[in-house]
């Protein structure tokens, strides 16, 4: 006998938790689609030299490598954004602005822990083609419209700029070639702590005497450090342009009719990825505290490692696992284990033709409807009913056969009535309203 076990970091989907999932990208595709991005898809397996190098040293080791019959070095997918990279490269006809939304599994070699797994969703959108600030300050808005639409209301969304750190960690007279390892550890801040940070720098001899009291002072203080680090780098040319560009997002923000409770700018925010370089983004869930459930940012160099011609990019990546962990932990999903909204019992094999005719009548009125499969006991098929959550039943017994009629039952309200079968999508739609 072989036992049944399921690899560390992987999950099956249960009913019940899988209408959940599709709910929730149900909602996100209708409001990606309402802001004109278009659905794309791309195979779970690519070359690994296509997704090597480009997630940074910490990243690259996640990577699931193989090699297939043939001898190739293959790899499942790390994200969606360097196959995306890979797509705009060899689809060069795309119109641009290009947006696409995707949402598929990707794979990482990772430790397992609550809300991360090693298979695990993300829902993806992308601008390609349009190197202004607006197309940043879009994707924000797209994120909060799916966010309000879940039913989140105490979360941030956090706003920084690449720029802005690159110009701060000139200023701290940290080599170009260091600037990773800089922002990797800032990354940090928010799991470990400012002095943790701080240690991390020193130990890996990034920061002059001065320049740990100004990242003591000025980055890793207590409360909103964001103007004191803009005054820092107010006179570098990528600083100044890293600010301008989140003035702009914010006034996008605003225009809109973004709550500012909602979204500020924080200079900690690092985003660990190698290939960003403008703004970047981040939204926490205050409580409980899970870490981001989404977060993203400008690549506008990375499509031209496929190609010779340099390609804007910017994007932003809702975690599905992490969204629903929340969702499940706040009561905010629902206990749903059907997609059935009607039940037409069955009393005799006699009545079966009428049940079948009733059931597709139902059908052909947009209602999800089952029939049951054998002619079993009234209180045996509402007890199926109950079980599964089902709304709506209705009851054919042959007199009402003979007169086209049916009792429907309403499984919310245990009221119930007899109508003329022809009546009854209308009264199930308005068992729904």
């Amino acid at each position: 006998m072989i036992e049944p076990q399921i690899p560390k970091g992987f999950r099956d989907f249960l009913p019940q938790q899988m209408i959940l999932r599709r709910n929730i990208m149900r909602t996100m595709s209708a409001i990606f689609e309402q802001y004109g991005f278009v659905p794309l898809d791309t195979p779970c397996l690519e070359y690994a030299r296509t997704l090597e190098g480009k997630y940074g040293e910490e990243g690259d080791k996640l990577i699931y490598r193989f090699e297939d019959r043939g001898g190739r070095a293959v790899a499942l997918r790390y994200d969606l954004t360097i196959p995306l990279a890979r797509v705009a490269a060899m689809y060069q006809q795309l119109p641009k602005p290009f947006k696409r939304y995707q949402i598929a599994p990707v794979w990482r070699a990772d430790k397992p822990q609550k809300g991360r797994f090693r298979e695990f969703y993300q829902c993806d959108i992308d601008i390609i083609g349009s190197p202004g600030a607006c197309a940043d300050a879009e994707l924000l808005l797209v994120a909060h419209a799916v966010l309000q639409a879940l039913g989140f209301d105490n979360y941030l969304i956090r706003i920084n700029n690449r720029k802005i750190l690159n110009a701060l960690a000139e200023r701290l007279g940290i080599d170009s070639a260091r600037i990773p390892d800089f922002l990797r550890a800032l990354d940090k801040l928010d799991k470990a702590g400012p002095e943790a940070v701080l240690q991390e720098m020193q130990s890996a001899q990034l920061l002059s005497h001065d320049a740990q009291t100004i990242v003591r002072e000025r980055l890793l203080g207590e409360g909103d450090n964001f103007e004191a680090v803009a005054a820092l780098v107010a006179d570098s040319e990528t600083g100044a342009a890293g600010l301008r560009e989140l003035e702009l997002i914010t006034r996008v923000l605003e225009a809109d009719g973004v709550d500012v409770r909602y979204y500020q700018k924080d200079i900690s925010l690092a985003r660990g990825l190698d290939y960003y370089t403008g703004p970047i983004f981040e939204v926490v869930v205050r409580e409980p505290r899970i870490g981001s459930i989404l977060g993203g940012g400008r690549y506008d160099d990375l499509i031209g490692l496929f190609t010779r011609q340099s390609m804007p990019a910017t994007g932003i990546s809702f975690g599905l696992e992490r969204l629903v962990t929340v969702m499940e932990e706040l009561g905010m999903a629902g206990k749903t284990h059907s997609m059935t909204q009607v039940l037409v019992t069955q009393f005799s094999d006699e009545l079966l033709a009428e049940g079948v005719k009733l059931a597709a009548q139902l059908r052909r009125a947009g209602l999800n409807t089952e029939l049951y499969h054998a002619p079993d006991k009234l209180k045996k098929q509402m007890s199926y009913a109950a079980g599964r959550a089902i709304p709506a039943v209705v009851v054919l017994g042959p007199d009402e056969a003979r007169e086209g009629r049916a009792t429907l039952k309403n499984m919310l309200t245990g009221a119930q009535e007899v109508l003329a079968q022809q009546d009854l999508p209308a009264a199930i739609h308005k068992i729904f309203a």
